[in-house]
Formats: structure tokens, C-alpha cells, sequence
């Protein structure tokens, strides 16, 4: 008989990562099949998908408001096939919003629930921590300090390390710093966040190319926004797609949406200028709820804000300009940015990341 998990994956970030340990189960299980919400990694693995991932990409409070009704419909459907098709195991990526209602329906149904990336309550909605004790019979986090926080809470928890020790090619990670490096752009791999960070990181762009000669490159998304039209006529600026991780290396600087891309930066080792810009009513929802000094998940694991963060209106080009032009022209701190830059790989790194986590979820199958 087959062993059947249903999967709820919304994000790229998290179809890559739990696209590692699938590969990892199927090995140890050769019956394995799998069924539910994911992104392209998951469907080249076999996943039988109910939804585009680019309907999942979703950010911000009025933008899921927005597609409510479509959202409710694909909510109710997987409840239904999950229903018919009793799996042994659910696993739910991330994605807290729709993942942990989810969860409340499916531990009615005495089907073990395994949640692997943490939703980030420890930042906002931690009243949400009640909701994970209740339905959730294993949380495997991929940041250090969640494992406390969930062990302070008397929630199973498991950590192996994180995904992206082992995702991002080994010579990569702490590399020397070439000498005529570029700037990296990294607006996003959502269109809303391409929308949004883009356009001020093209005229960060153009304004640190009369000031010091530094190209750019955009690590683009292929077939998901038209970059081209923005960068005609430009000699200093250009495009290269679905190959962040080489853009990031051959930089010197990197501006940079956050995100998991921050921790990307950190691994590799760039000094970076960490922005974010979203929807006015969002900007306000989460301004009242998030209780944390820091967005970037890199500060977060350095446990410091030693990295530049601008948020919203000081996004700008000029205060960003201002953030950039330091790591040229302070070496002293430019070179003390990555030295803790490199002690990165060790607070995130553990040996066997996604055969560890495939061992976890194997326990239920």
C-alpha cells in the first residue's frame, strides 16, 4: 500500500526546502506519493497540485482579503481530499495563514500533523502559540533560537539546521569577496515584492553608479516580470535570471528584500542593505502587531542589528545611497559587517539537514 502524505507549501522558499527531504523520503519509501498546494520543485517530484503557485504568492492583509473567496474555495477542497484520501501524514510548510486553519480541520480527523519551517509568531501573534500546542504534533523550525522558544512551550519540536547550509553550493558559502564585484539587487521572488522594491533599488542603482562606477545586476525571475523594460538604455545595470546564489557571489555589495534571501547574503558573506516596502494598511496592521527591533531573519540570528534595515518610507533611494556608500568608505566597518557575516554558517549549520528532517517525518509514515 502507498505511503500518502498531503503537503500545504505556499512560498518558493518553502517549496525548496522540504523539496530536499521529499527527495530524501521517496529513496527510503519507493511507494511514496504526495498530493496538496506546492511550487515547481514539488510538482518535478510527482506532487499532484491543486493550485498555481503563483495564485499562493500572496503578501500582505488587504491582498489576501482580496482573493478571500478563492482562498475559502481552495481551503475547502483540500479538506475534502484530504478527507477522502486519509493520508498518513500531513505536512504544512510555513504559509501560517492559511496552514494553521488548516491544521484545527485535519487534527479532527486524528491525522498526524508535522510543521516544518516555523510561522514566525515569536514576532507577531503569539497568542497563535496556543493554535500549534492544540493541533500540531511536531514542529521541525529551521532558525536556532525557535527551538527554545517552542520547547519553552511545551510543543514537540525537533531541529536539524537549516536548508539552505546544505542548498547553497559549499564553495559559496564565506567566500572571498571579488575585488570588481558588482551590486546584487534582490527585489523578490513575488511579483507584489517586485512591484514594490524594484524601482527604488533601480534608482539606488543608477545613483551608486555616478558616485562610485559600481554596476548592478538583478536577480531576476524568469518569465514572472519584465525586468528589460526598466534597464534599456542602461549600460550599468543588467539582468540575470534564476540564478540568484551566483549573482549574490560575484557581488561585492548586495540590496537586498527581506526574507530568506538575508540569510542567502549572510551564508555567502556580502555586506548588505536590508529593505522592505508593503501596502499602506499592511504597513499599519503589522507596525501594532510586530513586537521584534528587527525584520531581517540575518539580525535575527546574529542576535544584533548590525545589518542596515529600512522600512517603508525611509526605502528611499537617498537613505539607502547613504547605507551602501558606508561599506565603501568605512573599511573598518565594511570588514567587521563580515566578519560576523561568517559566523553565520555555524549558528545555522547542521551536518545532514534534509535527511535529518526526512527521518523526523519517516517516523509517522
Amino acid at each position: 500500500m502507498a505511503d500518502t502524505i498531503f503537503i500545504s507549501v505556499g512560498e518558493p522558499s518553502g517549496d525548496n526546502a522540504l523539496s530536499r527531504v521529499i527527495e530524501v523520503l521517496k529513496k527510503q519509501h519507493k511507494s511514496l506519493t504526495f498530493f496538496g498546494l506546492g511550487g515547481q520543485r514539488l510538482k518535478q517530484l510527482g506532487q499532484e497540485q491543486f493550485a498555481n503557485r503563483e495564485d499562493l504568492a500572496v503578501i500582505g492583509f488587504w491582498e489576501v482579503a482580496k482573493k478571500y473567496l478563492y482562498f475559502r474555495k481552495l481551503f475547502h477542497k483540500c479538506l475534502r481530499e484530504i478527507k477522502e484520501r486519509k493520508p498518513k501524514v500531513v505536512i504544512l510548510v510555513d504559509y501560517p495563514g492559511f496552514n494553521l486553519r488548516l491544521a484545527k480541520e485535519i487534527k479532527k480527523l486524528g491525522i498526524p500533523i508535522i510543521y516544518y519551517i516555523s510561522p514566525q509568531i515569536w514576532a507577531w501573534g503569539k497568542k497563535r502559540i496556543v493554535e500549534i500546542q492544540k493541533n500540531i504534533d511536531l514542529m521541525i523550525p529551521i532558525l536556532p533560537f525557535e527551538e527554545k522558544f517552542y520547547q519553552d512551550s511545551s510543543v514537540n519540536v525537533k531541529y536539524a539546521g537549516h536548508y539552505l547550509t546544505e542548498d547553497i553550493p559549499h564553495e559559496y558559502i564565506a567566500s572571498e569577496i571579488p575585488p570588481d564585484g558588482h551590486l546584487a539587487l534582490l527585489p523578490g521572488s513575488r511579483l507584489q515584492e517586485i512591484e514594490r522594491m524594484l524601482p527604488v533599488m533601480l534608482e539606488t542603482a543608477k545613483s551608486i553608479n555616478g558616485k562610485y562606477q559600481l554596476k548592478s545586476v538583478i536577480a531576476g525571475v524568469k518569465n514572472l516580470y519584465d525586468y528589460e523594460s526598466h534597464i534599456k538604455n542602461s549600460n550599468y545595470i543588467s539582468v540575470v535570471y534564476d540564478n540568484p546564489r551566483k549573482v549574490i557571489h560575484d557581488a561585492k555589495l548586495v540590496l537586498t528584500a527581506s526574507g530568506t534571501a538575508t540569510l542567502e547574503v549572510g551564508l555567502i558573506g556580502r555586506p548588505m542593505v536590508i529593505i522592505y516596502k508593503t501596502g499602506t494598511l499592511t504597513y499599519q496592521i503589522a507596525k501594532r502587531l510586530v513586537t521584534l527591533e528587527s525584520i531581517g531573519l540575518v539580525n535575527l540570528v546574529l542576535g544584533e542589528n548590525m545589518l542596515p534595515e529600512l522600512i517603508q518610507h525611509d526605502a528611499n533611494e537617498i537613505k539607502i545611497v547613504d547605507a551602501l556608500s558606508k561599506f565603501i568608505s568605512d573599511k573598518m566597518y565594511h570588514d567587521e559587517i563580515v566578519t560576523k557575516l561568517h559566523t553565520i554558517p555555524s549558528l545555522l549549520g547542521k551536518k545532514d539537514v534534509s535527511k535529518n528532517i526526512a527521518t523526523f517525518i519517516g517516523e509517522y509514515l
